[in-house]
């Protein structure tokens, strides 16, 4: 099926290498994703690529087929995960969209693609208690309480106490803080901005970490509010590390990321009482479909809130 609006370019041939640098610029200047979206997505169609080279002789993007695209998916299903297949499936139906509303292409053959149903897993959670062990533990071990522990604290007590994600985490910048409030402005997936509170053990861990920051800080340091040891803005491998390193300090924690101190922080909200559309808005998901995987984590909440609202209970 023809894309009406496309502008179709007759005699064109749709080469790999060309027109996979033309998609990349269109996600950096209109799409408005994240880097790593970006990234992700540029990658995908170049598996993609390498996929209709090799197994389907093809040198353009001319003449790709459903089937084609099925292939290549299969494929992948069989060495990589239910996630990483669902991803692909999108980029590859972002890409061919695009080529055929801007006349690269004649038809778009990802109309029908769909991705395999993603496994219904549940994310994993800290324990309040353990989540507040897993944050002690991000103190130096022997107790000298060095800069880069200091900021080690601060960086796993304002993930926790946000649910940011750590791509947030990395770029919030001095002027986004406002400590007096208490409060952290975010800007999240899709150029979305929102402002997030934190509370009393954060704030006393970025003051700590803000009074030793000038022994990092560098011209390279700009206004980022964590740096790395060489005082360049943290990025979010070292932050996984610290998460990482902290969790296996504690014997009963589950070997978790920042995203496991994210689901922790949307849990033990909902367990507190939150409800379950500011949780959506702390948390900066579209969706409250997307919120809702939380809602699972707590039959006692579930319990309570039935025994107070329904009258034969």
């Amino acid at each position: 099926m023809c894309d009406r609006g496309a502008v179709t370019v007759p005699g064109a041939v749709a080469a790999f290498d060309d027109m996979s640098a033309e998609f990349g610029r269109h996600l950096a200047a209109e799409r408005n994703l994240s880097p790593h979206t970006q990234r992700a997505y540029a990658g995908d169609i170049d598996d993609l690529v390498e996929f209709l080279e090799r197994a389907r002789g093809m040198d353009s993007f001319d003449g790709v087929t459903l089937a084609d695209l099925r292939a290549w998916l299969g494929e992948q299903s069989r060495r990589g995960a239910r996630s990483t297949v669902a991803r692909r499936a999108a980029a590859a139906r972002t890409f061919f969209r695009w080529a055929t509303r801007t006349g690269r292409l004649r038809t778009d053959p990802s109309l029908r693609l769909k991705a395999p149903a993603r496994q219904a897993s549940l994310p994993h959670v800290l324990r309040a208690d353990t989540a507040g062990a897993v944050l002690d533990a991000a103190r130096d071990p022997e107790g000298a309480d060095d800069v880069m522990s200091v900021r080690d604290r601060a960086m796993l007590e304002l993930l926790y106490a946000t649910g940011i994600r750590v791509g947030e985490l990395v770029a919030v910048d001095i002027d986004d803080l406002d400590m007096s409030l208490g409060v952290l402005r975010v800007l999240g997936k899709g150029g979305k901005e929102r402002v997030v509170p934190f509370g009393g053990p954060a704030r006393t861990a970025l003051v700590a970490w803000l009074n030793v920051r000038t022994a990092l800080a560098s011209e390279a340091s700009g206004a980022a509010v964590f740096l790395g040891r060489r005082g360049r803005r943290v990025d979010p491998r070292q932050v996984r590390d610290v998460v990482h390193r902290a969790a296996r300090r504690i014997a009963d924690a589950p070997d978790i990321g920042p995203h496991g101190l994210r689901h922790s922080a949307a849990t033990h909200l909902l367990e507190g009482g939150a409800d379950l559309r500011i949780v959506q808005e702390l948390l900066g998901h579209s969706s409250l479909a997307t919120t809702q995987i939380y809602t699972h984590v707590s039959p006692e909440r579930l319990r309570r809130s039935y025994e107070q609202a329904h009258p034969r209970a």
